[in-house]
C-alpha cells in the first residue's frame, strides 16, 4: 500500500510539474543525453500509445479492477515474495495515477521521450505498469523453476537381478 501511495504521489507531482513548466509539445532538451532523452508535454486521450483515442474513460473500470485486484491479492497473499507485493503496488499505482488523470483533466498527461529510438511518449504511472510486469514475469518465472527443480526426481540407477 506504502508504494502505491508514495508512487502515485509521485506521477501526479511529475505530471503537474510538467504542465505548469511547458506549453504542450514544448520540450526540455539536452539532458543529460541529447537527442536520445527529453521532456516532452503531450497528452493523450486514449489509452496506451494513444489507442482508442477519445475513449480512455470508457475504461475507467479496468483500472478500477485492475488496482482493486491487485490490491486484494497482495493483502490476500502475505506469503508471496516481496517483488510479488512490490509489483501488485505499482501495478495499482499506475492504473490509479492514469485514473486520477482521465477523471480530473479529461486526458492523461506523458512527458517522457525517448527521441533516439523514437518511443511514444509515457509517464510515471505507465513506467510503474511496465515495472510491475517485468518484475511479476521474473518472480513467476523464478518460482516456476524453483518448484520444478523441487518436483524434479534425482534419477537413480535401479539395480537390475537377473532371475535365470
Amino acid at each position: 500500500m506504502a508504494i502505491t501511495l508514495a508512487m502515485l504521489v509521485v506521477d501526479q507531482l511529475v505530471k503537474s510539474w510538467v504542465r505548469g513548466a511547458m506549453p504542450p509539445h514544448g520540450s526540455i532538451r539536452g539532458l543529460p543525453f541529447p537527442g536520445f532523452f527529453e521532456i516532452t508535454l503531450q497528452y493523450n486521450e486514449g489509452i496506451a500509445f494513444g489507442f482508442l483515442s477519445g475513449k480512455g474513460i470508457l475504461l475507467s473500470p479496468v483500472a478500477v479492477a485492475i488496482a482493486a485486484a491487485a490490491s486484494y491479492y497482495s493483502f490476500k497473499h502475505p506469503k508471496e515474495p516481496i517483488l510479488t507485493h512490490v509489483s501488485m503496488g505499482l501495478l495499482a499505482s499506475g492504473a490509479l495515477g492514469n485514473l486520477y488523470d482521465r477523471i480530473v483533466n479529461g486526458r492523461v498527461t506523458d512527458m517522457f521521450y525517448f527521441r533516439a529510438i523514437q518511443f511514444p511518449v509515457f509517464n510515471v504511472a505507465d513506467s510503474c505498469i511496465t515495472v510491475a510486469t517485468i518484475l511479476l514475469i521474473l518472480t513467476w518465472f523464478g518460482e516456476a523453476q524453483r518448484q520444478h527443480k523441487a518436483n524434479a526426481v534425482p534419477s537413480a540407477e535401479t539395480p537390475t537381478t537377473d532371475t535365470d
